[in-house]
């Protein structure tokens, strides 16, 4: 059975059920433990701020000692020392602001790379299971755009808070010390800023939270079309138009929200700055009055007028501060979604590990299905079809199960369940093919040995270890694995080989080549090992990345091999080639293959036949013919051409 399994993807869009990000205290907290390894450039930058913004209150002190003072009294050595107090304290201000940027970008820099080891290493450590039901350009998202996100965060967004609080505070001190009349005209604006954060600064919220899974999609979207594979897909069946008007659709949403979130940004931030002028404009009428009436100096109202100015500023950056808090407050939710994703393959702390293993391997009543659990996926991932809905459902299924009746006509192999009791032995250096119609469980079997997954029920045993209890690093060290769909690295050949041992010599490379049947060739390109071999090898051909991939495996030497031995690439030459490579590498290594060949049935030791998950039948290629069963059927119809290979 494929890699859907036991159902098709559900249908759903989350994101819409969360239309407010969830700035709870936990999750700030959270945040702030990525900053703690920070927590003495935190503390330089927040004296810098200190100080860079006590230093800027300064100026307008001297503009009334100016204006009250030196000017009436015609005091030029006071006038020359304020004029270059003016000059010494933006240069002293710019001097401090450069290392509190270098400290802030220090510590942003710093957590978002913690944030995006974090994020990778949990995408490492999940199971096929995730990846399957996972489209990759929403990962990239997440790994990209939202760290990012977060990033503006932990650099801007928050600086900026602190800056203009402490602004704020200062200026309105100074105010008061200066005129306490003036400074209660300057805070009537302050209960309007209030309801207009209230009322836009929601919707600008809701805005970025959608733009931000908008993206998303639109990103999947390109990733899924703009690779090779799908490049060629679209060419091959002539969709370049559906796909364009498909992709026009996302761009045009991501458009609109663009749109949308710009228009009501400059309203909200229009409606700020009118207030300012509002509130300017008292200052300059109350205070014009008192100026008049002798009851306040010319230099007190310019100087208050340029603390009122530093105090809307501010005012109106901390209005927008929610809004883009918030924002980054997506991007944190998003990255932590993936990060508190529950690790489905994990390694038990007291876990045994083998450096050497005999071989020996056994399933005991094993049973598995592809289940799609809500709680090991990310909720904004849209899994809809590009043209209609598909029912998730697979009901009334006819065909047999657990016989052993030879096939009489085409039975197809969905079902919930992908293996169901399976139990066998394989004792070390033994060979043991499965053979079964397509979507019979066979790949499904073997990607239970390296534990790519586990067992729904029973248990997967190496040396009479339950996998579960050996490392992880146990299972890669002693299990090699050459699939059918061979993948390669946009590298050179030399870096897809030592993909399996960094540290192998030339010598070692060459000489895991040529059981490949692969260094002539290679030795024939203008760069030899050096040759890139293009996204996922697609410079090569079927059975040259065949070749690669084994000689791959062969470098690693594990004592377990499993091979979905895939010859439907190769001519004949290189098909004789490939399966002379087999037979060496498996020779004296337990190796569990899913048989294309009759020749590697014939060698076999024990063949297990699957059908719809089960095994029906075990034995020797004779003993199966004298059953008369399925196996009997698959050999009249697959194998029985091949004899002369035999």
């Amino acid at each position: 059975m494929g890699m859907i399994g036991g159902g098709w993807f559900r249908h759903r869009r989350r994101f819409e059920a969360k239309a407010k990000p969830n700035m709870s205290g936990r999750l700030l907290l959270r945040v702030l433990r990525y900053a703690k390894p920070y927590r003495l450039h935190i503390v330089g930058m927040l004296v810098a701020i200190v100080l860079t913004t006590s230093l800027g209150l300064i100026n307008p002190l001297i503009f009334r000692q100016i204006i009250d003072v030196a000017l009436p009294a015609k005091d030029i050595g006071m006038l020359n020392v304020l004029a270059l107090a003016m000059l010494v304290l933006p240069l002293t201000v710019a001097c401090v602001r450069i290392v509190q940027r270098k400290l802030n970008v220090t510590i942003a820099e710093g957590v978002i790379y913690d944030l995006r080891i974090s994020l990778y290493r949990h995408l490492q450590q999940m199971s096929l299971r995730f990846f399957t039901n996972t489209k990759t350009g929403e990962l990239m998202s997440r790994l990209n755009n939202d760290v990012i996100g977060a990033q503006n965060a932990v650099s801007n967004t928050i600086v900026a808070i602190i800056t203009n609080f402490f602004m704020v505070v200062a200026s309105l001190a100074i105010m008061l010390h200066l005129e306490w009349r003036l400074t209660l005209i300057s805070v009537t604006v302050l209960p309007f800023y209030l309801i207009i954060m209230r009322r836009l600064g929601a919707r600008l919220e809701r805005i970025a939270r959608e733009q931000r899974v908008i993206d998303a999609q639109m990103n999947a979207m390109m990733n899924e079309t703009l690779n090779i594979s799908g490049a060629l897909l679209v060419k091959l069946f002539g969709r370049l138009e559906a796909e364009v008007e498909h992709f026009d659709r996302r761009a045009a949403e991501v458009r609109d929200a663009g749109i949308k979130r710009a228009v009501l940004g400059i309203q909200f931030s229009t409606v700020l700055g009118l207030l300012d002028y509002i509130g300017t404009a008292l200052i300059y009428w109350i205070g014009g009055l008192l100026v008049i009436g002798e009851a306040l100096s010319i230099g007190t109202i310019v100087a208050f007028v340029v603390y009122a100015t530093r105090l809307y500023w501010p005012l109106e950056m901390l209005a927008n501060a929610p809004v883009e808090f918030a924002q980054s407050i997506v991007s944190f939710e998003r990255v932590f979604e993936i990060i508190d994703l529950p690790l489905e393959i994990t390694e038990a702390d007291d876990a045994i590990h083998l450096d050497e293993v005999d071989g020996k391997l056994a399933f005991e009543n094993v049973n598995f299905r592809y289940r799609i659990d809500d709680a090991q996926l990310l909720s904004d991932v849209e899994r809809i079809g590009r043209f209609a809905s598909v029912d998730a459902t697979r009901s009334g299924e006819s065909g047999r199960r657990g016989t052993g009746a030879p096939v009489t006509g085409p039975v197809h192999q969905a079902r919930e369940m992908a293996l169901e009791k399976i139990s066998f032995r394989i004792e070390p250096g033994q060979l043991v093919a499965l053979v079964g119609p397509s979507g019979a469980g066979k790949t499904t079997l073997t990607y239970l040995i390296p534990r790519l997954y586990d067992p729904s029920a029973g248990r997967v045993t190496l040396d009479g270890y339950d996998l579960r209890d050996l490392t992880l690093s146990t299972m890669a060290q002693n299990i090699g694995m050459v699939t059918q769909e061979t993948y390669l690295f946009h590298d050179t050949i030399r870096t897809n080989l030592l993909y399996a041992k960094p540290d192998a010599s030339q010598t070692e490379l060459e000489a895991a080549a040529k059981i490949a049947h692969i260094h002539d060739f290679v030795m024939g390109l203008s760069d030899g090992y050096d040759s890139i071999v293009g996204e996922r090898g697609y410079r090569l051909s079927g059975g040259e990345k065949q070749r690669i991939a084994i000689a791959r495996v062969v470098l690693k030497d594990p004592r377990i091999l499993v091979l979905d031995e895939a010859t439907s690439h190769l001519d004949s030459q290189s098909e004789a080639l490939i399966q002379d490579a087999l037979s060496q590498i498996m020779r004296g290594r337990t190796s569990i293959v899913i048989a294309h060949r009759l020749s590697t049935i014939l060698a076999a030791d024990t063949i297990l036949v699957l059908d719809r998950g089960v095994i029906v039948e075990q034995g020797s290629h004779a003993e199966l013919l004298d059953q008369a069963g399925l196996y009997a059927g698959l050999y009249e119809t697959q194998f029985s051409g091949q004899g002369e290979l035999a």
